[in-house]
């Protein structure tokens, strides 16, 4: 104890009156030559000298119980590492924001006979069916359209109207989720490959991916339905109270519900067409990687729909506006509102903007799916270290 007083509050007298020394606590000259040169001079803050030298980095890293720190990401404890490994479009460590958008678009940029393939093939058959739909229930001949200079309708004019509606858009809807679920199982293989490096194409997507259909489609069904009720049953109980004031609080209650639930679930096809999970468990599996990051998984997913809204619209209003100039229609067209215009030459040249939009749009917000999901995984259970050894290379944090 005598022999470290530097442990102790440099330039406290009192602590050096050790009766350890036998009865020497009178001595009032014994601290000085008990101190060691090197010991802090008494002027300094207390118990800041000796044990913690200035050089030393500021306590970043040092006291990180493993490979990640406490704080995770960008928290307490966490230094990037600039040597992770990367075979292929990510390093493999925990990803930011940015990583995550660069590795969707390395992915299409490298593979990008197989992602276009996939994404074009299932954006043609989306703009069918939906080109369809709009012509057979938006068009002139329309209930619809017996509204648009009626301002007295008769009821059986608003029911003819609010059928074709409903029809168009449960065809249109579904049509979409479908497509973009389907995207999200082929495109989710070839990240998978492009993650390790390694090539894939459109008949090995397939073979890979073809399994998982039935459940893939009992998911793209179930999760829609599940956030559906979530505003259908709050909207239905206040419709049942009679009070406005209150329908409007429980439909926004359900609409937050909704988005929460939909955010819980958002990783669930790629845990389905990785880990050959069923429905229910790939629903459990999601909710067990989300938990605990939603809201960061809620900026990325909400970040990737601004992105691809904005990228769709700057490809789709040249094509409306051309469709419009074609027809006759000039700028009413588009500014307009009105569906006598929805020929079948306006329909094509807008569909046809449509599917270049979707084309380049459905591998971002797919690839984007797929690697937060592997994101989520590195973070929670060291998924960096599986994939470096399936790619055959030393570690998670040797240099590309």
């Amino acid at each position: 104890m005598s022999d470290t007083p530097g442990w102790a509050s440099p330039g406290s007298t009192p602590p050096e009156r050790g009766p350890e020394d036998g009865g020497s606590a009178q001595q009032p000259q014994s601290p000085p030559p008990r101190q060691p040169p090197s010991a802090p001079p008494p002027q300094q803050p207390q118990g800041w000298g000796a044990p913690q030298p200035p050089q030393q980095p500021q306590g970043w890293g040092a006291p990180r119980p493993g490979p990640q720190g406490p704080g995770g990401w960008g928290g307490g404890g966490w230094q990037p590492h600039p040597f992770a490994a990367k075979p292929g479009v990510i390093p493999l460590r925990p990803l930011g924001v940015g990583e995550i958008l660069d590795g969707a678009v390395s992915t299409a940029r490298a593979h990008w006979r197989t992602v276009l393939a996939i994404s074009l093939g299932i954006a043609i058959v989306t703009q069918v069916i939906a080109t369809i739909a709009m012509r057979l229930w938006l068009s002139d001949s329309s209930g619809i359209a017996a509204l648009e200079d009626n301002p007295n309708p008769t009821d059986e004019q608003l029911r003819d109207a609010l059928t074709d509606l409903g029809a168009f858009i449960s065809v249109t809807g579904l049509v979409t989720i479908l497509g973009s679920v389907l995207a999200t199982a082929m495109l989710t293989m070839v990240v998978s490959r492009a993650v390790l490096g390694r090539d894939v194409t459109f008949a090995e997507a397939w073979q890979d991916s073809r399994t998982r259909l039935p459940r893939l489609l009992g998911l793209v069904l179930l999760v829609p339905l599940i956030t559906g009720l979530a505003v259908a049953l709050p909207m239905l109980v206040g419709l049942l109270t009679g009070s406005g004031g209150f329908t409007a609080l429980v439909t926004i209650g359900g609409i937050v519900l909704a988005v929460w639930l939909w955010v819980l679930l958002s990783l669930a096809a790629p845990a389905l067409v990785l880990e050959r999970q069923g429905v229910a468990a790939a629903m459990r599996r999601s909710a067990k990687l989300v938990r605990g990051s939603w809201w960061r998984v809620f900026g990325i997913q909400l970040l990737v729909m601004v992105l691809v809204t904005m990228v769709a619209g700057i490809i789709e209003f040249p094509t409306t506006m051309l469709a419009g100039l074609l027809t006759g229609e000039g700028t009413d067209s588009f500014f307009g509102g009105g569906t006598d215009e929805l020929t079948w030459s306006y329909l094509t040249v807008t569909g046809i903007g449509a599917v270049v939009a979707s084309a380049i749009t459905l591998p971002v917000s797919a690839g984007v799916t797929a690697l937060l999901y592997m994101d989520q995984r590195i973070r929670r259970e060291a998924l960096d270290i599986e994939l470096a050894r399936a790619a055959g290379v030393d570690g998670p944090h040797r240099e590309s």
